[in-house]
């Protein structure tokens, strides 16, 4: 199918699709609402052979090219699709297991993922082990056929809904080598005694962060995506995967922020005030050259994915939308620090505010990212770390 007619077929199938209940419902700081019709909503996508777009025919997806891609998650987002339930599945696992996985596991796993019957959340940052990933402690030992996890992870996106988690345990003691080594990738059921879920209220008032306990769960011996001890990279992998095409959508949500901002201030008769004026301005110029960096990083290949210029992408795209949110409220002006009804209903600019201040640290704080680029585009000599 060539891609005009690609995109053709994804606008006609989303207009008649996407209710005008499930329109723009859920989404950072919402993932509470609507959790059951979007869940329907994207196993109707599955069936209509919309979901997993890019994966390669033979692991059943659409072999979908880069350009289908974009054009797909650029259609669903000024649709106003839906968050999607099954993304950490469909977009970071199912990626990495074609990449990294056993032909067992791809088996086992993939055409759940496609059809949305089983849902992931990533088990990577820890109370020690945010940015600083290579401190992971959790440990994992094998007893018989079974590893045995023990250990704590935080912020666990959709943790309280997910069948299953991919995560990162020590399964060796480091030793005097890298921090990085002995490190394991593994897959563990999350619907198992062992297994605690505790959700983490948010500055929205809303829960879709979590910390999660494993005091003795277990998994089978087999469920290591690539070798025992080499899960560093294979995670890295799975970062890598984060940033595909997806980004592209997520920036027509950004454009409709952005609109709907501009027409918040003409209504308000701010619109015209120098400063806010000249920092619109400023936004719309960041989000389109934001989108061509974006597009120009994805051409930018290193054999599985976007190179090192994803790490400039996800700075440029977080620093804007948290600038975007401050804007909100300097338009908004003093009614912005009232909530509209008892106890904590936020409007959608309150919400957008306080959701952002977390945009430059989920998914790789903006440190992090600054040192990557740093040592691997630059060149500069790597930062001390503890």
């Amino acid at each position: 199918m060539h891609d005009d007619e690609f995109r053709r077929a994804v606008r006609a199938w989303l207009a008649e699709n996407v209710s005008d209940e499930l329109r723009g419902a859920g989404g950072p700081g919402r993932e509470h609402e609507a959790y059951r019709e979007r869940l329907a909503f994207d196993r109707r996508l599955a069936a209509a052979g919309w979901t997993c777009l890019g994966w390669p025919v033979e692991h059943g997806g659409r072999g979908a090219t880069l350009a289908q891609q974009v054009a797909f998650h650029e259609e669903y987002a000024r649709a106003g699709g839906p968050a999607r339930v099954g993304y950490l599945g469909e977009e970071l696992l199912g990626p990495t297991l074609i990449a990294y996985g056993t032909p067992a596991q791809r088996r086992r796993f993939l055409p759940r993922i496609r059809a949305v019957e089983e849902l992931w959340c990533q088990g990577y940052s820890e109370p020690g082990a945010g940015s600083d990933l290579a401190a992971v402690a959790t440990r994992a030992r094998l007893v018989g056929d079974e590893w045995v996890i023990d250990g704590q992870k935080v912020w666990t996106s959709l943790a309280h809904v997910a069948d299953w988690c991919f995560l990162l345990a020590r399964t060796h003691s480091p030793g005097t080598r890298p921090r990085q080594a002995g490190l394991s990738y593994l897959l563990v059921p999350m619907r198992q005694p062992g297994v605690t879920v505790r959700p983490i209220r948010q500055l929205t008032g809303t829960s879709e962060f979590n910390e999660v306990f494993f005091a003795g769960a277990r998994t089978s011996r087999d469920m290591v995506v690539g070798e025992v001890g080499q899960g560093w990279r294979v995670a890295m992998g799975t970062l890598t995967f984060e940033r595909g095409a997806a980004t592209l959508g997520q920036q027509v949500g950004f454009q409709r922020e952005l609109d709907a901002l501009v027409s918040l201030a003409r209504h308000r008769g701010v619109a015209g005030e120098p400063q806010v004026r000249d920092t619109l301005t400023r936004a719309f110029i960041g989000l389109w050259a934001l989108r061509a960096h974006t597009l120009h990083t994805m051409t930018e290949v290193d054999g599985q994915g976007p190179g090192q210029g994803a790490s400039t992408v996800k700075l440029l795209w977080s620093r804007w939308h948290q600038r975007l949110g401050e804007l909100a409220m300097q338009v908004r002006g003093a009614s912005g620090a009232v909530a509209r009804d008892a106890p904590y209903d936020l409007d959608e600019w309150q919400r957008l505010f306080l959701f952002s201040r977390a945009d430059t640290i989920y998914g790789g704080s903006d440190e992090i990212q600054r040192g990557i680029i740093a040592e691997r585009v630059l060149g500069l000599p790597r930062q001390a770390r503890g």
